[in-house]
């Protein structure tokens, strides 16, 4: 089959000899999910990035009450394809799905989570949050999708029952989840992999990040989050603007922001547009969710940090976050 070059390229440099595995396989992953779940008129989204996706129709058959119960009808149902390199981020998106339940979020229709298959709904028109054109109407439409996303993580918030064992499912749950600590404590690779320093990466600005994060992380506000929420992940549908591909991520909520601020991505020479950017939409986040302009700039430079070391590492452009969060640390 033939695969877009850049796909190919950030499976491999993502996930090594597993990735270049998963890519052979990929064509019979494909036959299985297909066969599996009865689908037809397969075609691959243009943007390939982390996971193989596609739209597809699904045939679903109406059985007659008759006896032998034989098929009376067949109904066809647009819906997506999402097959991904099994790995404990995938595995935390399933979960987060099957919680969410459509709420705020596409539906998950089925999974597999042995084979990395996700079957969801396929959201209608699917217009991407980026492509409207008034920030300020496309932050407030953020603001209250992402808040829709959010569950508290107190006993009988993520599971109603009242069974005995009610409070050891919970914690099981919650292991599914990535936690977001887990996430930052990839920073302190940085200064073993540059021998002690810390390379291209500004000491000054990851020495100040590294001082704040104990502060951010004593937050009590601590829910399941998206985690990659942006312009690029909230569609437009029939239910309203929804959210896709949640990593499903435990920790303060004030992190949700932290990808919103720095998409969608800008020309290397628009950065005086990007500050005023900047400052309009924490206007508009401390308006509506109450929280500190100075803890806003601060969750979006760690994040914009922490970006930089994510895209070095996958071989990919982590300058631009990496100048996002210059521009962010020096805002008042």
């Amino acid at each position: 089959m033939n695969l877009p070059p850049d796909f190919i390229k950030t499976i491999q440099n993502v996930f090594g000899e597993e990735g270049r595995e998963w890519l052979t396989q990929l064509p019979d992953l494909i036959a299985h999910a297909s066969e599996r779940w009865g689908l037809t008129e397969m075609q691959s989204v243009p943007n390939l990035s982390y996971n193989f996706v596609a739209f597809a129709k699904r045939e679903n058959v109406t059985l007659s009450e008759a006896k032998g119960l034989t098929p009376s009808s067949v109904t066809s149902q647009d819906v997506v394809l999402k097959i991904g390199v099994p790995n404990n981020e995938l595995k935390s998106e399933m979960a987060a799905l099957g919680l969410f339940d459509g709420n705020g979020v596409c539906q998950l229709l089925d999974c597999d989570e042995e084979r990395g298959f996700f079957l969801l709904e396929r959201l209608k028109p699917g217009t991407m949050l980026a492509e409207l054109k008034d920030d300020d109407e496309r932050t407030h439409i953020a603001v209250d999708a992402m808040s829709r996303l959010w569950r508290p993580l107190e006993f009988g918030s993520l599971l109603p029952s009242v069974h005995q064992q009610a409070a050891e499912l919970q914690n099981g749950i919650l292991q599914r989840f990535i936690r977001l600590s887990d996430w930052f404590d990839g920073l302190k690779n940085i200064r073993p992999h540059f021998n002690g320093g810390t390379g291209p990466f500004p000491r000054e600005l990851l020495e100040r990040v590294e001082s704040f994060l104990p502060e951010l992380f004593a937050d009590e506000n601590v829910k399941l989050m998206h985690g990659d929420f942006h312009h690029f992940n909230i569609l437009l549908s029939e239910r309203g603007w929804l959210a896709i591909d949640p990593k499903g991520v435990v920790g303060p909520v004030m992190y949700e922001i932290g990808p919103l601020m720095l998409n969608p991505r800008r020309s290397y020479t628009d950065w005086s547009r990007f500050k005023l950017q900047t400052e309009r939409r924490i206007r508009i986040l401390s308006e509506r969710l109450g929280w500190e302009r100075e803890k806003i700039i601060k969750w979006a430079t760690a994040h914009a940090v922490l970006s930089a070391w994510w895209d070095f590492q996958d071989g990919m452009d982590w300058e631009y976050s990496m100048y996002c969060a210059k521009i962010l640390s020096e805002l008042k």
